[in-house]
């Protein structure tokens, strides 16, 4: 990873970041509105927490030599926008949510599985698959 992919994936943990915040915010106007997605937005949201900590790990590991985690970091680097897209369409109650969890799904699926083959070494890879694995099923409720 050179200089310029690093920049980009900071700058993507720190637009991740901000969106941590409305989404949270987000979070608690929902809860007392009974939103009809609420689960999937919930658990988005989680995902994208725990992505977060877990792209900064792997950059933090990739800056230090390990190649071993480069799979991981591009896999959660999706699994973000991914995640992102899918809470906004869940929130706006979207006639495309079908459409984008079936994505989502899939970009789960993907992540934990990355995820998992570091969790026994590294806690925050353990995080996310298990936020993964957890938004996955949310995400077969709605899948198109």
């Amino acid at each position: 990873m050179d200089r310029r992919e690093m920049l980009a994936a900071a700058g993507s943990l720190a637009v991740a970041a901000v969106s941590a915040s409305a989404l949270a915010a987000e979070h608690d106007h929902h809860h007392h509105t009974g939103h009809p997605h609420q689960g999937l937005i919930e658990s988005a949201a989680h995902c994208l927490m725990a992505g977060q900590a877990c792209q900064a790990h792997c950059l933090e590991l990739l800056g230090q030599g390990d190649k071993e985690m480069a799979a991981c970091a591009a896999s959660v680097n999706e699994l973000l926008a991914t995640c992102h897209a899918l809470q906004q369409l869940a929130s706006q109650k979207s006639k495309h949510l079908g459409k984008m969890a079936k994505v989502a799904l899939d970009v789960c699926k993907q992540c934990e599985e990355q995820c998992r083959k570091h969790e026994k070494k590294h806690q925050t890879c353990r995080d996310c698959a298990e936020a993964c694995a957890a938004c996955a099923k949310e995400c077969q409720k709605f899948a198109a």
